[in-house]
């Protein structure tokens, strides 16, 4: 139950989300839709539209999916001549064979894998590609670790926002691949305390616990010998991208 007030306490705060969560490098989504040309896709959870903008920014056709009222209201208020679809990974209220390609963008391991993966094989034409993508902070910046290890000492459990490691999608899909690319964000102190304010486990706190978090936040982009007296600097990015063809 705590995970699924989690997974779903995103849409409380979708303009938020909108405006601070990063977007994806565009050569991992080239990578991931493996294919010379447009394609029919799905973004499965696809939020307030961050990657689907990107899908159509490169010429491919988007049907949007999301469980979350509150980030479809904001994807389609974002993303004008696109209506996103309730639906879940688990259920999408799509027809068997319709997609080239289903990516999900930070939000694969809110998933029941078993169901999302036959729900994906049926969405998918043979020879489909499903593509889950996450950006995961680079830790090996210290100011980037210090803020990794507030914020897991802050949700209680260690390695937040990071990609799993997965070795397949079931019987439905071929061995999967994986490839790894970098990107980094502009920020300042407030706009890091923003994203923070993004987390489910920011979200699902309370107003105190919050505050705590925000000051600490702050503190940290003030502070830390890496980052004191800029304006502002860039939160690098480790971006994890899998495909798996269906069979």
């Amino acid at each position: 139950m705590a995970d699924l007030e989690q997974a779903l306490s995103f849409g409380t705060a979708a303009a938020t989300y909108d405006r601070f969560r990063p977007a994806y490098p565009l050569t991992a989504l080239t990578w991931a839709v493996d294919a010379p040309a447009p394609v029919e896709a799905v973004d499965l959870a696809a939020g307030t539209g961050i990657l689907t903008r990107q899908l159509l920014g490169l010429g491919h056709r988007v049907v949007p999916v999301e469980p979350d009222p509150g980030m479809r209201a904001q994807l389609d208020l974002a993303t004008p001549g696109t209506t996103a679809l309730a639906g879940s990974a688990e259920s999408m209220p799509l027809p068997d064979g319709v997609a080239d390609v289903v990516m999900t963008g930070q939000a694969y391991h809110w998933f029941d894998r078993e169901r999302a993966h036959a729900e994906v094989a049926r969405v998918l034409r043979p020879g489909g590609r499903f593509a889950p993508i996450w950006n995961s902070r680079d830790e090996s910046v210290p100011w980037v670790a210090e803020l990794s290890r507030l914020l897991a000492n802050f949700a209680g459990r260690s390695s937040v926002d990071t990609a799993p490691d997965l070795t397949s999608f079931g019987e439905w899909f071929e061995p999967l691949e994986r490839a790894e690319f970098t990107h980094a964000t502009r920020h300042t102190a407030d706009t890091l305390v923003g994203l923070v304010g993004t987390r489910s486990y920011y979200l699902t706190a309370s107003p105190q616990r919050r505050r705590e978090l925000e000051s600490a936040v702050r503190d940290l982009a003030t502070n830390h010998p890496d980052l004191a007296g800029l304006e502002s600097f860039e939160l690098p990015y480790r971006t994890t991208a899998y495909r798996a063809r269906r069979v």
